[in-house]
């Protein structure tokens, strides 16, 4: 068969103008494709493709959209691709008849149609589909952006995630993914006789995280609210209420910054366990992500952003101490006073913010933050984070300046937080009044005071480990995709002009 050459192009206006032209002459014809209201397929592309010997010569009835026409005159080969992939129709006038054929000759790349036919092997080993029958189901009225190169422009993509999915099926694979780990941590979870749990979007202070939330005003009760920046404290509670083990896996608001590893909206799951600590958490994160890529990927090793990540269990645990030893040059284990450490830090060039005393426990942070991460390449546990930066985190009984915290690194980003859980609700109410006072020195990113989470702790709670897994990152490390965005099907965007 001969190559036919694609035509050029009309403008988008006049060719969206040709489609309503056409539609209206359908439904003068009284051939409405908008009055469909049903199609019963029974076969589709990737399970004809799979079990090709099983459905030769059968007839089976499959429905998609259509992304490609070739050919002329009597014969016609198309793509039609649904939501397993695309297979090849072979449109022929003597099997439609003239009539149902020119009608079909006036269907455009992007219509969807319901077909029968009959699966068979081109001369070419294709397998495809004889059709006996076409029906237009629905009338595509705005062309498909860039038929023949694909869609690659990126804020187009994520404004226009709908048309990035119909013209880019390798998108498609990222959600399959995330869908697939979301359903791999329930069961790994429901297995462990964890509970799910769902607990308020909407809350009259903001906690359980340093972050800047967004407010919105309740009318009926008069009252500023703010959005969750982190379902800790609901949770925390339910486990002094008596439900051991609860997670919650839902969305989260943070009135931050878009870079490509922060959204302002973003999904995390948070799990609490009773009579558990920082430790049994390492566990369990390593045991959902290493075990989550072995089941949906197959392998413990994957790539991402350019390096090779080896998640096989038995990853690295290093405390932060150690950590800034290792890559810093400071032994902050050996220094005991506030000055010295802030002189220490300053010495290697890492300044404290404004907004930061001048403490020991700063210091070893900023000396972390600002110089350790960049070097976590593979997965590595950082431990003992300093009690400034904790607030609901239980002191180490060993060096009570740290807490039995870890973050979890991979590739020099953060997947995971942990804590032993403060539960002593004294020590606790001290940690946030220093919250406070940090607020009013101007850093509005700090815990707010919660006095019913304090009065729930009065009651008793039992030691408790808890973590949180950012499952957008984690989606990004198993898909390979260097930015947020591309693993969030609707992701923030400003406004257009």
């Amino acid at each position: 068969m001969a190559k036919f050459e694609p035509q050029a192009e009309l403008p988008v206006s006049e060719q969206a103008q040709i489609r309503r032209d056409k539609l209206a002459a359908l439904q003068a014809e009284g051939r409405d494709p908008f009055l469909v209201t049903k199609f019963d397929f029974n076969a589709d592309s990737a399970a004809i493709k799979a079990d090709y010997e099983g459905y030769e010569g059968k007839t089976v009835r499959v429905a998609g959209r259509l992304m490609s026409k070739r050919g002329q005159g009597k014969v016609m080969f198309c793509d039609l691709q649904d939501s397993t992939g695309r297979i090849q129709l072979f449109v022929k006038i003597d099997e439609l008849g003239e009539e149902e054929y020119a009608r079909f000759k006036k269907n455009d790349i992007g219509d969807i149609v319901g077909v029968e036919g009959e699966v068979f092997k081109t001369k070419t080993e294709e397998i495809s589909i004889r059709a006996k029958s076409v029906i237009l189901l629905s009338k595509a009225l705005l062309p498909l952006p860039e038929k023949y190169h694909g869609l690659t422009d990126k804020e187009i993509r994520f404004r226009q995630r709908y048309v990035d999915l119909m013209v880019n099926p390798e998108v498609k694979r990222n959600f399959v993914i995330r869908s697939q780990f979301i359903k791999y941590m329930r069961n790994y979870l429901d297995s462990r006789n964890y509970i799910e749990v769902e607990t308020p979007v909407l809350n009259t202070i903001a906690g359980g995280a340093s972050a800047r939330p967004f407010i919105t005003h309740h009318n009926t009760l008069d009252i500023d609210m703010y959005m969750r920046i982190a379902t800790e404290l609901p949770l925390k509670r339910l486990i002094i209420g008596g439900m051991d083990r609860v997670y919650e896996i839902g969305r989260i608001f943070r009135n931050e910054g878009m870079d490509p590893k922060h959204n302002p909206e973003f999904t995390s799951v948070e799990l609490y366990q009773a009579y558990a600590d920082f430790h049994d958490m390492m566990d369990i994160a390593e045991g959902i992500i290493s075990g989550a890529a072995k089941e949906i990927l197959g392998t413990y090793n994957v790539q991402w952003m350019g390096e090779e990540i080896d998640l096989t269990p038995g990853w690295r645990r290093m405390t932060m101490v150690e950590a800034v030893k290792e890559y810093v040059g400071i032994d902050f284990g050996a220094i005991t006073d506030d000055a010295e450490a802030v002189a220490a830090a300053k010495a290697k060039g890492v300044e404290l913010s404004d907004a930061a005393e001048k403490t020991w426990g700063n210091a070893l942070y900023a000396c972390f933050d600002q110089k350790v991460e960049e070097h976590l390449i593979q997965p590595t546990f950082i431990t003992m984070y300093p009690v400034e930066v904790s607030p609901l985190t239980k002191r180490s009984p060993e060096d009570p300046r740290l807490t039995e915290r870890f973050e979890l690194f991979i590739c020099h980003s953060e997947l995971a937080n942990a804590y032993s859980e403060l539960n002593d609700p004294i020590d606790q109410r001290a940690r946030f009044m220093k919250q406070v006072e940090q607020r009013e020195r101007g850093d509005d990113e700090t815990e707010m005071l919660d006095e019913d989470f304090l009065n729930a702790m009065e009651y008793g709670m039992p030691p408790t480990g808890g973590m949180g897994i950012g499952v957008d990152r984690t989606v990004m490390l198993l898909t390979g995709n260097d930015t947020i965005r591309e693993v969030i099907l609707f992701p923030t965007m400003k406004p257009l002009d």
